[in-house]
């Protein structure tokens, strides 16, 4: 059963709403069923140490590799 995000057209307000397959999915503020679904990703946690470094990074301040800040090295 998958939670799905909403917005309302009537008034504007955005919801989630456990889904199954015979739900009816209304707004909670306004009672409207004229709604739209929003496109919206998953979130994925996993489980680092604090003081892990990440294996791009020789010990000096910034990247070696040049991909600090880039998104590509995944170190925060």
């Amino acid at each position: 059963m998958p939670i799905f995000e909403y917005t309302c057209s009537r008034c504007g307000a955005s919801f989630e709403c456990l889904v199954r397959s015979d739900t009816r999915v209304a707004c909670p503020s306004c009672a409207s069923g004229d709604i739209v679904r929003k496109l919206s990703l998953f979130s994925a946690h996993t489980k680092r140490a604090e003081t892990a470094t990440p294996p791009c990074h020789s010990g000096a301040a910034g990247c070696d590799l040049g991909r600090c800040g880039s998104g590509l090295c995944g170190a925060r």
